[in-house]
Protein backbone atom coordinates (compact mmCIF):
# COMPACT_ATOMS: atom_id res chain seq x y z
CA UNK A 1 0.00 0.00 0.00
CA UNK A 2 2.81 2.23 1.18
CA UNK A 3 4.60 1.83 -2.39
CA UNK A 4 1.69 1.96 -4.20
CA UNK A 5 0.46 5.74 -2.46
CA UNK A 6 4.27 6.87 -2.81
CA UNK A 7 4.62 5.92 -6.89
CA UNK A 8 1.37 7.88 -7.30
CA UNK A 9 2.44 11.00 -5.23
CA UNK A 10 6.22 11.09 -6.37
CA UNK A 11 7.07 8.64 -9.52
CA UNK A 12 7.24 12.03 -11.41
CA UNK A 13 10.05 13.51 -8.93
CA UNK A 14 12.13 10.56 -7.65
CA UNK A 15 14.41 7.95 -9.14
CA UNK A 16 13.45 4.09 -8.96
CA UNK A 17 16.59 3.92 -6.43
CA UNK A 18 14.79 6.68 -4.13
CA UNK A 19 11.77 5.44 -4.36
CA UNK A 20 12.54 1.93 -2.88
CA UNK A 21 14.94 4.01 -0.62
CA UNK A 22 12.05 5.78 0.86
CA UNK A 23 9.35 2.90 0.89
CA UNK A 24 12.54 0.58 3.15
CA UNK A 25 13.54 3.54 5.90
CA UNK A 26 9.87 5.99 5.67
CA UNK A 27 7.66 5.65 8.46
CA UNK A 28 3.80 5.93 7.21
CA UNK A 29 2.22 7.78 9.37
CA UNK A 30 -1.84 9.37 9.70
CA UNK A 31 -3.51 12.00 11.90
CA UNK A 32 -6.85 12.96 11.68
CA UNK A 33 -8.20 17.08 10.76
CA UNK A 34 -7.24 19.23 13.23
CA UNK A 35 -4.59 16.89 15.13
CA UNK A 36 -1.23 18.60 15.45
CA UNK A 37 1.72 16.88 13.77
CA UNK A 38 4.81 19.37 14.68
CA UNK A 39 4.14 21.90 17.49
CA UNK A 40 6.74 24.82 18.09
CA UNK A 41 9.63 24.36 20.41
CA UNK A 42 10.05 20.94 19.47
CA UNK A 43 13.04 18.91 18.03
CA UNK A 44 12.24 18.14 14.68
CA UNK A 45 13.73 14.31 14.02
CA UNK A 46 11.67 13.33 10.76
CA UNK A 47 10.91 15.08 8.05
CA UNK A 48 6.95 14.56 6.11
CA UNK A 49 6.30 13.73 2.45
CA UNK A 50 2.78 13.99 2.22
CA UNK A 51 0.80 11.02 0.07
CA UNK A 52 -2.72 12.35 0.73
CA UNK A 53 -4.75 15.16 2.64
CA UNK A 54 -3.40 18.79 3.51
CA UNK A 55 -1.36 20.76 6.35
CA UNK A 56 -1.33 24.11 6.84
CA UNK A 57 1.53 25.49 8.62
CA UNK A 58 1.40 28.27 11.20
CA UNK A 59 3.26 30.69 13.15
CA UNK A 60 2.92 32.32 16.69
CA UNK A 61 3.54 35.59 18.01
CA UNK A 62 4.66 36.43 21.79
CA UNK A 63 0.78 36.75 22.82
CA UNK A 64 0.28 33.09 21.67
CA UNK A 65 -1.34 34.22 18.02
CA UNK A 66 -1.54 32.30 14.90
CA UNK A 67 -1.00 33.29 11.73
CA UNK A 68 -1.36 31.16 8.81
CA UNK A 69 2.00 30.87 6.57
CA UNK A 70 0.94 28.48 3.32
CA UNK A 71 -0.57 25.01 2.97
CA UNK A 72 0.91 21.71 2.13
CA UNK A 73 -0.73 18.89 0.18
CA UNK A 74 0.10 16.00 -1.88
CA UNK A 75 3.61 15.98 -3.31
CA UNK A 76 4.73 18.32 -0.76
CA UNK A 77 7.06 18.77 2.03
CA UNK A 78 7.86 21.82 4.76
CA UNK A 79 11.08 24.01 4.21
CA UNK A 80 10.92 25.19 7.61
CA UNK A 81 10.97 21.43 9.03
CA UNK A 82 13.77 20.62 6.40
CA UNK A 83 15.54 23.58 8.30
CA UNK A 84 14.93 22.57 11.53
CA UNK A 85 16.05 18.72 10.54
CA UNK A 86 19.06 20.06 9.02
CA UNK A 87 20.31 22.19 11.46
CA UNK A 88 18.98 20.41 15.05
CA UNK A 89 17.03 23.17 15.94
CA UNK A 90 13.58 23.28 17.24
CA UNK A 91 10.58 24.10 15.26
CA UNK A 92 9.51 27.50 14.98
CA UNK A 93 5.92 26.41 13.07
CA UNK A 94 3.42 24.57 13.65
CA UNK A 95 2.09 21.94 11.20
CA UNK A 96 -1.77 20.88 11.74
CA UNK A 97 -3.87 18.23 9.33
CA UNK A 98 -6.05 20.62 7.69
CA UNK A 99 -7.81 17.26 6.91
CA UNK A 100 -7.18 13.47 7.42
CA UNK A 101 -3.81 13.01 6.16
CA UNK A 102 -1.48 10.16 5.51
CA UNK A 103 2.26 10.78 5.24
CA UNK A 104 5.96 9.28 5.19
CA UNK A 105 8.16 10.39 7.58
CA UNK A 106 11.85 10.28 6.51
CA UNK A 107 14.53 10.16 9.13
CA UNK A 108 17.21 13.14 9.65
CA UNK A 109 19.93 11.08 8.91
CA UNK A 110 18.56 9.86 5.38
CA UNK A 111 17.63 13.12 4.67
CA UNK A 112 21.61 13.98 4.66
CA UNK A 113 22.45 11.11 2.84
CA UNK A 114 19.81 11.17 0.22
CA UNK A 115 21.04 14.83 -0.79
CA UNK A 116 24.56 13.32 -1.71
CA UNK A 117 23.53 10.13 -3.72
CA UNK A 118 20.23 11.51 -5.32
CA UNK A 119 19.87 14.75 -7.55
CA UNK A 120 16.48 14.50 -7.47
CA UNK A 121 16.04 14.49 -4.17
CA UNK A 122 18.40 17.63 -4.23
CA UNK A 123 16.10 19.19 -6.41
CA UNK A 124 12.94 18.33 -4.54
CA UNK A 125 14.69 19.88 -1.14
CA UNK A 126 15.52 22.90 -3.06
CA UNK A 127 12.52 23.23 -5.51
CA UNK A 128 10.62 23.07 -1.75
CA UNK A 129 12.46 25.67 -0.11
CA UNK A 130 11.84 28.05 -3.06
CA UNK A 131 8.30 27.32 -3.46
CA UNK A 132 7.49 27.78 0.53
CA UNK A 133 9.62 31.21 0.08
CA UNK A 134 7.10 32.12 -2.43
CA UNK A 135 4.13 31.22 -0.51
CA UNK A 136 5.53 33.16 2.79
CA UNK A 137 6.51 36.05 0.58
CA UNK A 138 2.62 35.98 -0.81
CA UNK A 139 1.63 36.00 2.60
CA UNK A 140 3.80 38.90 3.59
CA UNK A 141 2.45 40.66 0.71
CA UNK A 142 -1.20 39.84 1.07
CA UNK A 143 -1.13 41.21 4.87
CA UNK A 144 0.96 44.73 4.08
CA UNK A 145 -1.18 45.08 0.93
CA UNK A 146 -4.39 44.32 0.29
CA UNK A 147 -7.64 45.04 2.80
CA UNK A 148 -9.04 42.32 5.27
CA UNK A 149 -11.41 41.31 3.18
CA UNK A 150 -9.57 40.72 0.43
CA UNK A 151 -7.20 38.62 2.57
CA UNK A 152 -10.33 36.56 3.79
CA UNK A 153 -11.61 35.97 0.56
CA UNK A 154 -8.29 34.73 -0.84
CA UNK A 155 -8.41 33.02 2.37
CA UNK A 156 -11.42 31.15 1.39
CA UNK A 157 -10.60 29.99 -1.79
CA UNK A 158 -7.24 28.55 -0.85
CA UNK A 159 -9.19 26.56 1.61
CA UNK A 160 -11.82 25.68 -1.11
CA UNK A 161 -9.17 24.53 -3.49
CA UNK A 162 -7.39 22.47 -0.58
CA UNK A 163 -9.94 21.13 0.17
CA UNK A 164 -11.43 20.38 -3.37
CA UNK A 165 -14.99 21.68 -2.42
CA UNK A 166 -17.08 24.68 -2.53
CA UNK A 167 -18.47 24.19 0.97
CA UNK A 168 -15.82 24.64 3.84
CA UNK A 169 -16.80 23.39 7.43
CA UNK A 170 -15.24 26.06 9.49
CA UNK A 171 -16.33 28.62 12.34
CA UNK A 172 -15.78 32.49 12.50
CA UNK A 173 -13.62 31.90 15.35
CA UNK A 174 -11.49 30.00 13.41
CA UNK A 175 -11.04 32.14 10.99
CA UNK A 176 -10.16 34.95 13.10
CA UNK A 177 -7.15 32.78 14.54
CA UNK A 178 -5.95 31.99 11.47
CA UNK A 179 -5.88 35.77 9.58
CA UNK A 180 -4.93 36.93 13.66
CA UNK A 181 -8.28 39.03 13.88
CA UNK A 182 -11.10 39.05 15.82
CA UNK A 183 -13.98 36.97 15.38
CA UNK A 184 -16.64 40.09 15.48
CA UNK A 185 -14.58 41.64 12.78
CA UNK A 186 -14.50 37.89 10.47
CA UNK A 187 -18.11 38.08 10.80
CA UNK A 188 -18.45 41.36 9.45
CA UNK A 189 -16.55 41.34 6.64
CA UNK A 190 -18.12 37.54 5.86
CA UNK A 191 -21.74 39.26 5.60
CA UNK A 192 -20.04 42.32 3.28
CA UNK A 193 -18.82 38.71 1.03
CA UNK A 194 -22.42 37.67 1.14
CA UNK A 195 -24.05 40.75 0.38
CA UNK A 196 -21.67 40.87 -2.53
CA UNK A 197 -22.83 37.39 -4.00
CA UNK A 198 -18.88 36.20 -3.56
CA UNK A 199 -20.09 33.85 -0.35
CA UNK A 200 -22.82 32.14 0.76
CA UNK A 201 -23.08 31.81 4.75
CA UNK A 202 -24.43 28.56 6.80
CA UNK A 203 -24.45 27.23 10.28
CA UNK A 204 -20.72 26.67 10.64
CA UNK A 205 -19.75 26.38 6.97
CA UNK A 206 -19.08 28.91 4.34
CA UNK A 207 -20.02 28.46 0.28
CA UNK A 208 -17.66 29.67 -2.10
CA UNK A 209 -18.81 30.86 -4.90
CA UNK A 210 -15.78 32.66 -6.62
CA UNK A 211 -13.24 30.11 -6.75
Amino acid sequence: MLEKELREAYHFIFEEDLLQEIVKFGALKEVKAGDTIIDIGEYVKSMPLLLEGAIKILREDKEGDELLLYFLERGDTCAMTLSCCLGQTRSEIRAIAEKDTRLVMIPIEKMEEWTSRFKSWRNFVFESYHNRLSEMLDTIDTIAFLHLDERLMRYLQDKAKINKSEQIQITHQEIAYDLHTSRVVVSRLLKKLEIEGKIGLQRNSIIVHQL
